[in-house]
């Protein structure tokens, strides 16, 4: 089979051109919106119980998924349920999106802007999926599935470089996330001139406080995740539940627990403002 790899670029042209007009879409922009309230959500929930832990009025450690297990449960779950599966799936999209384009209606991107926003759509991608197996009841529980998965993947041939990487992958992650925090650069993807001063103060607030809190726990996921391939031992690797249980086991845990949930209901927060705010 003979293949015409002049019109390639012609090709490539034309499915950009086509993403950008889906993307320049009041329905794409609503989605992605959506994405954010979704993302807030998940976080909000997380937050909120490990601040009850903290707090010793009950609450758990608990992951994303654990978040959409927990929102099935209320009343009209999964109606919720439904609306976060479509709000994820949006922000996947925008951000897959943003990977190819490199730009959107209202911003543009750096390269390394483009490999986060890559790595974002694909963990949100997956997100969206476990919320879909939540709603059919085929998710199943989200503890212990870290050791589980590390369990697995150090079974394979060069396993332990791979949970490595991905460890110190998860370190660099956490490392932006509190340089984002710290420069307070998250302002420049948001319509701040549409902010009145009190808004945009609170709006700072919450973002630095946000990624500082995702800054230690994503660390913290990607330290151990290095030690279990130092130590070929799946037992140490853990996953965002496990993350904040590392932090209530420390000396004035709870103390330490309560402020990074603090950090993550900030996050949520900044996230519901970004639904309204954030450059598309």
């Amino acid at each position: 089979m003979n293949v015409d790899i002049s019109t390639a670029p012609a090709r490539v042209e034309t499915a950009k051109r086509q993403g950008e007009k889906v993307a320049a879409t009041p329905a794409f922009e609503w989605l992605s919106r959506a994405g954010f309230a979704a993302r807030a959500a998940i976080y909000l929930i997380i937050g909120v119980l490990a601040l009850e832990l903290a707090a010793s009025v009950g609450g758990k450690t608990t992951n994303q998924q654990g978040a959409l297990q927990t929102l099935a449960r209320q009343p009209f779950g999964k109606v919720l349920l439904v609306l976060v599966a479509v709000g994820l799936a949006g922000y996947a999209g925008w951000r897959l999106t943003r990977a190819a384009l490199g730009h959107g209606p209202e911003g543009s991107d750096s390269r390394l802007d483009r490999i986060a926003a890559l790595g974002s759509g694909v963990v949100y991608a997956g997100l969206c999926a476990i919320a879909i197996k939540v709603l059919l009841g085929s998710a199943g529980s989200s503890a212990g599935q870290t050791h589980q998965a590390a369990a697995g993947v150090l079974g394979w041939p060069a396993g332990t470089w791979l949970i490595g990487i991905a460890g110190a992958a998860f370190v660099g992650i956490g490392l932006y996330q509190g340089y984002r925090g710290l420069t307070r650069d998250f302002l420049e993807d948001a319509k701040v001139e549409q902010m009145s001063p009190g808004v945009k103060d609170a709006y700072a607030f919450l973002g630095v406080f946000g990624y500082l809190a995702r800054m230690l726990v994503f660390g913290l996921v990607g330290a151990f995740l290095i030690q279990t391939a130092v130590d070929d031992d799946s037992g140490k690797a853990i996953g965002l539940d496990g993350a904040l249980a590392k932090v209530a086991n420390q000396s004035y845990g709870h103390i330490a627990l309560g402020v990074v949930a603090a950090g993550l209901i900030a996050f949520g927060l900044y996230s519901l403002a970004d639904a309204r705010y954030r450059r598309i």
